[in-house]
């Protein structure tokens, strides 16, 4: 029987084997949740990038550059990591090269390891689920957290997921049964749950509480992203 596990920050990758699984990267406020709105704008791929001087860089190759650090728009960078932005769809056909605190550090940790990186968000769960149900590997949900500490909206969504598996997947994992019984104990309020987020908190006092609403829409997509090479797109 497969198996599904949870790692709540890339901290503790080190505890995990991600070899040859799928590996499902999260980073609900807002990285991933971006990630799929700009795909779903037409956009073509997106790159992840570790550190601001490097995606910079791509902007003289073409690329459109996203900058995020600690929740604000990185200086000198065309986009932030609003997923709202994209929604006018003004960048149909770009590709765009982003770098965020936490997100993108959790691609770069597991991409040469894993047999395939999904992205994670509510905004496509259901279609993220359905897709690791037809293949047959190990599923590992990392959680991006804040800085390398434990979040509370990318656990719950590795819950939700992982409730979403149950019970084709099996668990011996502790984090994966407590963050499961978290989600179902709260999915009837899922946005008043998370509301006493630290991010949540400190994106509302960015004023952006258009994207925390469209982060916590649950299911506004039917597709799924994965990375294909070093860049992530719309599978053909």
């Amino acid at each position: 029987m497969k198996k599904v596990e949870i790692c709540l920050s890339p901290e503790l990758l080190h505890l995990y084997d991600h070899q040859d699984k799928v590996v499902v990267i999260v980073d609900i406020f807002r990285a991933t949740s971006t990630m799929i709105a700009a795909l779903h704008s037409g956009v073509s791929s997106i790159l992840p990038v570790m550190d601001l001087d490097t995606c910079r860089s791509f902007q003289s190759k073409g690329y459109l550059i996203a900058g995020e650090r600690d929740g604000k728009k990185a200086a000198g960078f065309e986009m932030g990591n609003s997923p709202v932005a994209y929604l006018e769809e003004n960048h149909k056909g770009r590709k765009v090269a982003m770098t965020t605190t936490n997100g993108t550090v959790a691609i770069e940790k597991t991409k040469e390891a894993a047999s395939s990186i999904l992205i994670g968000a509510f905004v496509n769960l259901s279609a993220t689920a359905a897709e690791i149900l037809t293949q047959d590997k190990d599923v590992l949900i990392l959680c991006a957290g804040w800085k390398g500490k434990f979040n509370l909206e990318d656990s719950i969504y590795a819950g939700a997921l992982a409730s979403k598996l149950h019970p084709h997947f099996l668990t011996e994992c502790d984090s994966t049964i407590a963050m499961k019984n978290l989600y179902e104990g709260n999915s009837h309020r899922l946005q008043l749950f998370l509301g006493q987020a630290s991010h949540a908190k400190r994106l509302e006092n960015h004023g952006i509480d258009r994207d925390i609403d469209f982060c916590l829409e649950i299911d506004r997509y039917d597709f799924v992203a994965k990375m294909k090479g070093n860049e992530i797109s719309i599978p053909e």
